[in-house]
């Protein structure tokens, strides 16, 4: 049964029983530790079963392909002003569009992106950050983008849920796992300059 030295976040680790201990060891088969948001969402396993299902239905409904996703998810992580999420999905993107362009993007520079990555950064950014500041314009350029009704509000729902996600993260101080960083590109993580810092790894002192 895993077991831990120091804190994840604000809050004490839950008892662990099987749903618990299914997740931490899925979390260490997929990327060989048990990362600090599991450790919270741990809490209360079903929410986060109901917000993963939902995530996926709003994927589907906005028809994001993969790198849609991750820039999404980084603009928005980004305008909330949230590291974690920052990193880890920034480094997916960084796979995909290369660390210059995916540091630009968190520092809500876009012009290396496409007119349809800068349109969906545009957007997620918006609702993350600031939801009042969406127009009329800025769904029309969803519209030139290829975004009928139906997946804009998948979009703006995913987008959303990804909010509420970082949102109890960031509260409870779930720090960026040591072990996430050292898988970042250096431009990404010199990027962001937000949220909170990277946690301590086991038995090394802050």
């Amino acid at each position: 049964m895993t077991t831990f030295t120091t804190p994840a976040a604000f809050l004490e680790d839950p008892p662990v029983d099987d749903v618990v201990d299914r997740m931490y060891t899925s979390d260490l088969e997929v990327q060989g530790y048990v990362a600090n948001l599991t450790r919270v969402w741990a809490h209360w396993p079903d929410a986060l079963g109901v917000l993963s299902a939902a995530l996926r239905m709003a994927t589907e409904l906005a028809e994001l392909d993969a790198v849609e996703r991750d820039l999404v998810v980084t603009a928005a992580a980004s305008g909330l002003g949230d590291a974690y999420c920052s990193f880890a999905f920034g480094s997916k993107l960084a796979q995909r569009v290369g660390p210059d362009i995916t540091a630009d993007l968190v520092q809500g520079r876009d012009d290396a992106l496409s007119a349809h990555g800068q349109t969906l950064a545009d957007w997620a950014r918006r609702v993350a950050s600031d939801p009042n500041s969406t127009t009329t314009a800025h769904v029309e350029a969803l519209r030139r983008a290829g975004f009928d009704e139906r997946r804009i509000f998948g979009l703006t729902f995913f987008v959303a849920l990804r909010v509420a996600f970082s949102t109890v993260n960031d509260a409870l101080g779930a720090a960026p796992d040591a072990e996430l960083l050292s898988r970042v590109p250096r431009a990404l993580e010199d990027a962001v300059t937000f949220g909170r810092r990277p946690s301590v790894p086991e038995g090394q002192e802050a």
